[in-house]
């Protein structure tokens, strides 16, 4: 257990506000889609009716998020982190920054390969972006639910390296995303 307050920078406001932001409208999702594969009542059409826009809502702000990362670029990590700490740091980043664009965007094109719209509000759609195709629909279906599940495994072990390094390091890293 270490307890040097090691001093590690805060990232920069707006990637704090996008962190956070996504954090809460990722989990709506992956609850939503709980209930969207858990439910044959009335709610099934409410769930997806939020669960679509939501979901290039994320799309968008992974963008402007990957965008804001490369103007503010996020503090070091504690030089105390052991080399596999660091690179299973670094590669979960990766992995959910991955997800977080690819997840939109297979259920936009699974829902194109199905002829679906994606029904934004009221009259807004968003064009398809793939041809309509029922096998490319399956493909697309099962990779966004195994997509889903390793989002939900990787969001889980985000939040426990956080207080990880929150409650037993106590080095600074999850006070550098909650401005604390």
């Amino acid at each position: 257990m270490s307890d040097s307050r090691e001093q590690v920078q805060a990232f920069a406001w707006s990637s704090r506000v996008l962190h956070w932001l996504m954090a809460v409208l990722i989990l709506a999702m992956l609850l939503i889609g709980i209930g969207m594969v858990s439910t044959v009542s009335d709610r099934y059409l409410t769930l997806v009716s939020w669960h679509r826009p939501i979901g290039i809502a994320l799309l968008v702000l992974v963008i402007v998020r990957l965008v804001n990362r490369l103007r503010h670029r996020p503090p070091a990590l504690p030089a105390s982190l052991a080399p596999v700490q660091r690179f299973a740091a670094l590669a979960s980043q990766a992995v959910l920054y991955g997800l977080m664009v690819a997840m939109p965007l297979v259920g936009w094109g699974m829902l194109s390969a199905a002829g679906y719209p994606i029904v934004l509000a009221g009259p807004l759609q968003l064009p398809p972006i793939l041809p309509h195709s029922p096998h490319l629909y399956a493909v697309l279906r099962e990779a966004h639910t195994v997509g889903a599940f390793l989002l939900f495994a990787v969001v889980l072990l985000h939040i426990a390296a956080a207080l990880y390094h929150g409650l037993i390091r106590r080095d600074g890293v999850l006070e550098s995303m909650t401005g604390g």
